[in-house]
């Protein structure tokens, strides 16, 4: 049992408030990741979590002790660094087996942990090279191996793959999600890129501000987010926020969009979610990219067509992204490269209201 407890825990820096009574249960073999920009207090939240930071007030549990006062190395946690930390002077081997020899652990279990590490990680010919031989994607595995020979109950990771480039970073992902299949350890794993988090993560926390916004799935967070930030920060590209307002006709609800004027039926099945908002001019129309196809003959049960002008185009291969304003916002549509788009020509496009989202801007809920 290795389950990992936050209880209203608070982090100040003098005055400043920057983790904000957060409530957090991580249970055993999980691995949840916080996610948020830079300053949201994810990282601190992490260093709290290992003893690196102190709290300000609150509880700290793992496996069911409160640890708040206890050092780093009484808290039988791992930890992995953005930078690999090496010990430029030591072996692989040395490095691996450096935290195992200060605990006086007898040499034949060192080695069989070790060994076992190196298997898993696939570093066995690596063991004797000294880290200025490694390449960073190696480097990064000696330093998982370092915390995987230690058996913690808990594994903590720091953005340990931000050093890396594009590449070796995707490399890197499945790496760690191999080891997730074969290392069942309760993980907490703090990131910036959010296509890491949702790949890895068996549950995310998103943090704004030092408070969580919402925990959930990787499927909840992207296709239910319950606040505007949530729905704007999961997703790349982001999604698309369009000032809107709905109207009752009879017994359907519009949806009214200004400059152009369009107007849209909203799909029945979304009646009963929007019938409060009837009559509402400020609100904000929330579609993903992915959600806008382009047009051909007369629209689908529950699509709403327009004509564009399209400013730019983007081609990444598989896909084209398009650029075009709508209701006076720009607008990113993620079209096949064959939907035709041209800068600086029309194109009809096709939004599917089925995927839509509705903001209330003034308390930045999705309704």
């Amino acid at each position: 049992m290795a389950q990992v407890n936050l209880r209203k825990v608070v982090k100040r820096f003098g005055d400043v408030e920057v983790v904000r009574g957060i409530d957090l249960t991580i249970a055993d073999k999980e691995f949840v990741a916080l996610v948020g920009p830079s300053g949201c207090g994810k990282s601190t939240t992490l260093r709290m979590i290992a003893g690196l930071e102190e709290i300000s007030d609150g509880d700290i549990l793992i496996d069911g002790k409160v640890v708040t006062d206890f050092a780093p190395k009484d808290r039988d946690i791992a930890m992995v660094f953005q930078s690999y930390a090496l010990y430029p002077h030591m072996t692989v081997r040395e490095n691996m087996s450096f935290g195992l020899k200060q605990q006086r652990m007898a040499k034949a279990e060192i080695d069989t942990r070790v060994d076992e590490a190196a298997r898993i990680l696939n570093i066995e010919d690596l063991l004797d090279r000294k880290p200025k031989a490694l390449s960073g994607g190696q480097r990064q595995r000696v330093a998982m191996g370092r915390a995987i020979v230690r058996q913690p109950k808990v594994f903590l990771f720091d953005e340990p793959l931000s050093n890396l480039d594009a590449q070796l970073r995707v490399q890197m992902r499945t790496e760690i999600k191999r080891l997730r299949q074969k290392v069942r350890t309760t993980t907490v794993y703090v990131t910036h890129d959010q296509v890491e988090a949702l790949t890895l993560a068996d549950r995310i926390v998103v943090m704004n501000k030092g408070r969580i916004e919402q925990i959930g799935t990787p499927h909840e967070l992207y296709h239910e987010p319950q606040t505007r930030f949530v729905a704007g920060f999961i997703g790349s590209p982001s999604m698309n926020f369009i000032p809107a307002a709905i109207e009752q006709r009879g017994d359907k609800l519009a949806l009214l969009l200004k400059d152009p004027d369009l107007s849209f039926e909203i799909p029945a099945e979304r009646h009963n979610r929007y019938a409060g908002l009837a009559g509402r001019s400020d609100l904000l129309l929330g579609l993903r990219p992915e959600h806008f196809s382009a047009a051909a003959g007369e629209p689908r049960p529950g699509h709403g067509q327009f004509e564009t002008r399209i400013d730019i185009t983007e081609p990444v291969g598989i896909e084209t992204f398009v650029y075009f304003v709508l209701a006076g916002t720009e607008i990113c549509a993620r079209l096949p490269p064959t939907a035709g788009a041209q800068e600086g020509k029309p194109l009809r496009l096709a939004a599917d209201l089925t995927q839509m989202h509705v903001i209330d801007p003034v308390t930045g809920l999705v309704v």
